[in-house]
């Protein structure tokens, strides 16, 4: 992943991050938003929150990137957004809406309806969302003839069709294909075809590229973006790899420790982080440009959910901390057009300080 992250910080700087394009007819009405999202799971120690208070939006046509390290929250919320907590995990409070309509306390049977036809996902590992048993292509014309009202015949037709745009090679030959049968690769491109194959206006991809070499990350980030453009869709895009946001998001969500930590426009997150964590990330990034460099290395780890710290979750690793910072949680302060940072003392980074 260096060599592809070399060059992102002139990139960003000289404007070249893509903008989300809405589709024709459409409106500035986001197609997710997130409100005040808190996800709680009780134990025998207490009430743990792996996302405590989120909220953003994701317009049609848009990627946000959401990013931050293991533990952080990223996936748990994705995971609210679709409806797939793993019980006694739950949505205590706050708002999930779709197109405007609050989906966080659908029943189960609705929350299965909706995805697929409306939000689709992407796991990191594409055997986990495949059937070794059945060929690729009854896969998708079942996923398919689930959700849309077409004959069998036209789901195959469909089929065909939905591998053949997410770059199969010999898709025709390759309907009859089993799992086990395509590269790691290919297999995400088929895990692609299956998120979308029922059109959802919503598409959530978890770490889609972590298992895949180099090469087949770009082809895979390349094939995102283009469908996101093509399709309108919206997209929340989870990952830990800055490079993989530099290169493929529009917006970026940093969280930490459950909370929403910097948000804003990817050239001016990336290039002057506003939140000491943000910043940290940046410097720990292996890019290419650095030459040799050393490594920054945020000290400590992120807190136990069961051991939060009172106030800021970052202030035991912040090297910025003030007492402050241990007494109240901070709320987010607007940095610019469209940037946030939740930070009680918010950096003032030159963009050249930060991308070097």
């Amino acid at each position: 992943m260096a060599d592809r992250v070399q060059g992102i910080s002139s990139r960003l700087r000289e404007g070249t991050a893509h903008k989300p394009a809405a589709p024709d007819g459409g409106t500035d009405k986001p197609v997710l938003s997130l409100r005040d999202l808190v996800v709680e799971i009780p134990t025998r120690y207490g009430v743990l929150r792996p996302v405590d208070g989120v909220s953003y939006d994701i317009s049609a046509g848009e990627i946000l990137g959401v990013v931050g390290e293991s533990g952080a929250g990223k996936s748990m919320a994705g995971n609210a957004v679709i409806g797939l907590l793993d019980p006694p995990a739950r949505i205590a409070s706050g708002q999930v809406r779709l197109n405007g309509e609050s989906i966080e306390s659908l029943p189960r049977s609705e929350m299965r309806r909706l995805r697929g036809k409306q939000i689709g996902m992407v796991f990191q590992d594409p055997l986990t969302s495949l059937n070794p048993l059945l060929p690729i292509g009854e896969q998708l014309a079942e996923t398919i003839q689930e959700h849309l009202p077409v004959t069998r015949r036209e789901a195959r037709a469909r089929a065909l069709a939905g591998l053949e745009e997410v770059g199969i090679p010999g898709a025709a030959d390759r309907l009859d294909s089993y799992p086990h049968e395509f590269s790691g690769g290919m297999r995400q491109r088929v895990v692609i075809a299956l998120a979308l194959c029922a059109e959802p206006c919503m598409l959530i991809a978890d770490e889609p590229t972590t298992a895949l070499d180099v090469s087949v990350q770009a082809q895979i980030i390349a094939l995102l973006k283009r469908l996101c453009r093509e399709r309108g869709m919206a997209v929340m895009l989870v990952t830990h790899d800055m490079g993989v946001i530099a290169e493929a998001a529009d917006r970026v969500a940093v969280m930490y420790a459950g909370r929403l930590a910097e948000i804003g426009p990817v050239a001016d997150v990336l290039t002057a982080p506003r939140h000491p964590y943000t910043y940290g990330l940046m410097g720990s990034t292996p890019l290419a440009a650095r030459g040799q460099r050393r490594l920054n290395q945020i000290p400590g780890a992120m807190p136990r959910l069961g051991h939060m710290p009172e106030g800021c979750a970052f202030h035991p690793r912040c090297p910025k901390a003030a007492p402050a910072c241990s007494q109240s949680v901070p709320q987010p302060v607007v940095m610019g057009d469209g940037h946030l940072a939740a930070c009680h003392f918010p950096m003032t980074v030159e963009p050249q300080e930060a991308a070097q």
